[in-house]
């Protein structure tokens, strides 16, 4: 393809994307796919020569949009806040179109020194204090992983340079509570610190943040037993019920055995630009590590995720090689990212941000923000309102934990009289929902039982689509009210 080519078909692709987003409120928000349809759709012999692009786009219509959720529709309210507002989509093209390669800071000066800039914005934006420095890494999941090795070699003063793990006389222990994320524990495995020495520790009953002295003494249960307390992972906003857990106190307990503490924020994190939300982040200053993906919530298109630390030289210490290949004469003077995760190329997400920031503006995204949570606790109101509805968890942020309990499912005493009965009614009804292409919500398991998880803040979202939300799940109990 020559750039003429390339003009040509962009700009029918740039029209395409501006009129697919005019019509995705009309598209069914959960896919229809059927498994195998896209596959089957599309096999055939790998392309030999040229095709029209009048072909592939004709295939993007018919097959690839019917195969996708659609997470930009103003009735999804599945998972998280997925958003890829159209301005970060510009920095992504931007990316793609510069081809920079980002292996050190020599193969492409500004990709660096443009994440050092935006880094430091959300710093700045954040409110966090100087002393934290980012970077951009793919999701949450890899920064936790990033977080996870960190904290082991800060525990074993640099084994990896050693034996390793393998040669640590006490094992080490990694703690967290049962509402982290599926990637707290992939990490701590990952990072070879086994099953058996991950500690879920108890969290509130009413809140499910992480207990501060069950944290304790589970650190001193371990100790003990002759383990090793290596690192504390706190999640604010779990992905469950968007659960705080209490920074400050869980670092004053870490300190205590010098443990590292890492924060995953990684849908509430965009809170933070909300001063009124920053009480919900007390503490973070004193942990070692936090991350946050600005790909949830604040809308910037996948994959961007941040993870801020306060000890780089740790963290380089523990991250770098240095192949000769690579050297040059600025080596000291300046950032080389390729020491701050795992990959050795990255792209230029820089943009995906720069673009976002620049061209909507951070007042604009905070107004987006309340509006959420301001519809979420519309929400809470109606469900708390309504006979026959109950809220699960209290409403922290932008996500309601909510169940419909039918009338013959209640005893005498006011207590659920079939457990698994009302686990069926919740999912089906959470089906009836999303099958009517009109709203897309998931259920999730709360204490071993179902409920239903509304989660606000797609970008087009506003107070009418709530409230045809709540219409739409009160219409789909309705045998059971």
């Amino acid at each position: 393809m020559t750039p003429e080519e390339f003009r040509a078909a962009a700009h029918e692709l740039v029209d395409w994307i501006a009129d697919f987003r005019l019509r995705v409120p009309d598209l069914p928000v959960r896919s229809e796919a059927e498994p195998g349809e896209v596959r089957t759709a599309l096999a055939g012999p790998p392309p030999e020569r040229p095709e029209p692009f009048a072909a592939l786009m004709d295939d993007l219509d018919r097959v690839v949009v019917p195969g996708i959720t659609q997470i930009q529709s103003p009735g999804y309210f599945a998972w998280f806040p997925s958003n890829a507002a159209l301005a970060s989509v510009l920095g992504d093209m931007a990316s793609s179109g510069l081809g920079a390669l980002g292996i050190t800071w020599q193969s492409a000066p500004a990709l660096t020194e443009l994440e050092e800039v935006v880094t430091e914005w959300l710093r700045e934006l954040c409110g966090l204090a100087p002393e934290w420095r980012g970077a951009i890494h793919d999701t949450a999941s890899t920064a936790c992983l990033v977080a996870m090795l960190a904290a082991r070699e800060r525990a074993t003063g640099l084994g990896e340079t050693r034996g390793g793990l393998q040669a640590e006389p006490a094992p080490l222990v990694v703690y967290a509570t049962a509402q982290a994320h599926s990637s707290v524990p992939k990490a701590v495995l990952l990072a070879g610190f086994g099953r058996e020495n991950l500690r879920l520790v108890d969290v509130d009953p009413v809140t499910y943040a992480m207990d501060p002295g069950s944290l304790r003494a589970a650190m001193a249960a371990d100790v003990a037993a002759g383990r090793r307390p290596a690192a504390v992972v706190a999640s604010i906003g779990t992905t469950g019920t968007t659960a705080v857990d209490p920074v400050a106190e869980i670092v004053t307990v870490a300190a205590e055995h010098g443990a590292w503490v890492h924060v995953d924020a990684a849908m509430a994190g965009s809170a933070m630009l909300l001063p009124e939300c920053r009480h919900l982040f007390a503490g973070v200053d004193g942990a070692d590590s936090l991350s946050w993906n600005p790909h949830k919530w604040l809308g910037t298109v996948l994959d961007t995720s941040l993870l801020y630390v306060r000890d780089v030289a740790h963290l380089t210490a523990v991250m770098s090689t240095n192949p000769s290949y690579l050297r040059s004469a600025v080596d000291g003077e300046v950032t080389q990212y390729k020491d701050w995760g795992i990959p050795l190329g990255r792209r230029f997400r820089a943009l995906k941000l720069w673009f976002h920031l620049r061209l909507d503006g951070a007042e604009a995204i905070r107004a987006r923000l309340r509006r959420d949570l301001d519809n979420a606790r519309w929400l809470a109101g109606e469900v708390e309102a309504e006979p026959g509805w109950e809220l699960l968890a209290p409403v922290t942020l932008q996500t309601v934990c909510l169940r419909h309990v039918p009338a013959e499912l209640v005893g005498t005493d006011g207590s659920v009289t079939d457990l698994d009965a009302l686990d069926a009614h919740t999912l089906g009804w959470v089906e009836r929902v999303n099958a009517s292409g009109r709203a897309f919500l998931t259920a999730a398991l709360l204490e071993g039982r179902w409920m239903a998880r509304v989660s606000i803040g797609a970008e087009p979202t506003e107070r009418g689509d709530v409230e045809a939300l709540w219409t739409l799940a009160r219409e789909a109990v309705a045998p059971h009210r």
